[in-house]
């Protein structure tokens, strides 16, 4: 079955995409946690993060820093916070979340809900930065 994932990768359904590869694409999250909340995510569909092949599991980090980066850039934050937690989407993914205290990556608290012209201009203020 196809995840929510693999249709923004095959462009099934919109995202605000901030940086795509061959194998990762980074997108923001619909219902952050802060505002610039991101998510990178392989373009193959497995479930669990450890369970990728070694190109994969390697290039993670590297694609995801060059997007923390520019994030940190068009995002005022002290820091640029990174969990794992995948249990909502059956897709191995990172969260990218701008800090400015430990309670910013709390995911129990109630996530923001911004309109479409938001994330696109935060999008290309992201983008911007990377270009």
């Amino acid at each position: 079955m196809s995840t929510i994932f693999s249709k923004i990768i095959d462009k099934e359904i919109p995202a605000h995409i901030l940086l795509e590869d061959d194998h990762f694409i980074a997108f923001l999250d619909v219902n952050p946690l802060v505002t610039g909340h991101a998510l990178v995510v392989p373009k193959i569909e497995v479930d669990y993060l450890f369970d990728l092949d070694e190109l994969h599991l390697s290039g993670i980090l590297p694609f995801a820093r060059k997007v923390a980066a520019a994030i940190k850039q068009a995002v005022p934050c002290r820091k640029i916070g990174v969990s794992v937690v995948g249990l909502e989407v059956p897709h191995a993914h990172v969260h990218l979340i701008p800090m400015q205290h430990v309670d910013d990556m709390n995911f129990g608290k109630t996530k923001m809900k911004p309109g479409q012209e938001e994330l696109s201009a935060l999008a290309d203020r992201i983008r911007a930065v990377m270009a």
